[in-house]
């Protein structure tokens, strides 16, 4: 992969970030951005341990979903304390999936402010996601295709993005907003995945407090290097025809990957892999030819 470092500042200004982000859709990191808000120092596992310690929570971990079964389907439940314990205290690849704040737990929306970038921010929708020592997301990009602001605490974190034009070198899977399961972006095989070795993109790796604004249906490796959580605020696509994708997204091309899941299992998984290696190989040979 061809990797490079996105832009990263201590503060920017809501026209600087319109200019030169936002409407260019270019990533940026903001270091210490969390820092500034007055209840930052309730931002940890600790606070969260307290305050939702007796929640059950749904926990996934690193396995690809099984094929006969939902794809997002838990691996188990956990109240959050013993959760949170568990990856405090040993090397762990469980992590929580989408933890919507204003529903289990609400008393966090008085515990941060908005960003002042000029983004329309959906308010129904801050979310946690949490991760052990081991712990990553498959490579994937959200179904609603919205920009979002990605806030990380307590350790340290991972994470590669590419945009759209790079599906291509990605082995994007058809009817899904994801890769195929077994491309190790720690340790990519470019022979097994070739391809894969003339993807462009960016490696960011965020601290306590850092936001990193990721642009609606970049495509995002989160890699947890230590114990830690994530805080998402979203904004849903304005443009008529982003707008427009999105609903194809999310009411057609979901729902037809999961009928079809459903009825063939592991035969229609298997299926869309080796279809997406035919088709990331066919791009490879007309790059290669281009000589590009």
């Amino acid at each position: 992969m061809i990797l490079e470092n996105v832009d990263i500042v201590n503060d920017i200004s809501k026209e600087d970030f319109q200019k030169n982000y936002f409407k260019k859709q270019k990533p940026l990191l903001i270091k210490n951005f969390a820092s500034r808000w007055d209840a930052f120092d309730k931002w940890n596992l600790a606070y969260i341990k307290e305050k939702a310690g007796d929640q059950e929570v749904p926990l996934y971990d690193n396995k690809p979903a099984d094929a006969a079964k939902s794809s997002d389907a838990p691996v188990t439940h956990m109240k959050m304390k013993e959760y949170i314990d568990t990856i405090k205290s040993k090397p762990s690849d469980l992590r929580i999936f989408f933890y919507i704040i204003t529903d289990r737990l609400p008393e966090l929306l008085k515990n941060f402010t908005y960003p002042d970038l000029g983004i329309k921010f959906f308010k129904r929708l801050p979310t946690l996601f949490f991760g052990g020592s081991e712990a990553h997301v498959l490579m994937h990009y959200d179904v609603d295709l919205g920009d979002f602001m990605h806030i990380h605490f307590e350790g340290k974190k991972r994470i590669l993005l590419f945009d759209q034009k790079q599906s291509p070198f990605l082995y994007k899977v058809p009817l899904s907003v994801h890769t195929i399961y077994d491309v190790d972006y720690e340790n990519p095989d470019y022979e097994k995945f070739p391809a894969l070795k003339y993807a462009k993109g960016y490696e960011i790796f965020m601290e306590h407090g850092d936001a990193l604004f990721i642009p609606g249906a970049f495509w995002h490796f989160n890699r947890y290097l230590e114990p830690g959580f994530s805080l998402s605020l979203r904004a849903l696509p304005n443009k008529p025809n982003v707008f427009a994708n999105m609903m194809y997204h999310v009411f057609i091309m979901r729902y037809t990957d999961k009928l079809m899941r459903k009825i063939f299992k592991a035969k229609w998984v298997s299926y869309k892999q080796k279809w997406a290696y035919k088709k990331s190989s066919e791009a490879l040979g007309k790059h290669l030819k281009a000589g590009k």
